[in-house]
């Protein structure tokens, strides 16, 4: 069964920015949040170009470690990396791997804390 419609529409309705990279940093997607958030430094026209031109020399330093990590066992796929106070939002760096477990690359998940102030089922009058 081809999984990627069913992916690519997970992550496309996701709220929360969605920007995957291959193992040379490279940016290989981002979901519409993502280029609706870094709008200000290209947004869609990101693609393509490394993540690491995006962030200082020490967030660099981290992306790569982790990265390394995640390449020494196939267990390591999660990483705790900050907490943003202003979103109230945990960040994580995840693993992406193939069908045989090995590494082709990451992307950054977002978590909030907040809670939800929908109404359970509200189904709006569209």
């Amino acid at each position: 069964m081809d999984l990627y419609p069913y992916l690519k529409s997970m992550a496309e309705t996701d709220r929360s920015a969605v920007v995957i990279c291959n193992l040379e940093h490279e940016i290989i997607y981002m979901n519409p949040v993502a280029v609706k958030r870094y709008e200000k430094w290209g947004g869609a026209e990101l693609l393509g170009k490394n993540l690491l031109d995006c962030h200082g020399q020490t967030s660099g330093e981290m992306i790569r470690k982790v990265v390394d990590w995640f390449g020494r066992n196939q267990e390591n796929n999660i990483i705790y990396t900050s907490y943003n106070p202003k979103e109230n939002k945990d960040v994580y760096m995840v693993a992406l791997r193939d069908e045989d477990r090995k590494l082709i690359g990451y992307y950054e998940k977002h978590e909030y804390r907040s809670r939800e102030t929908e109404a359970f089922y509200d189904f709006g009058t569209p």
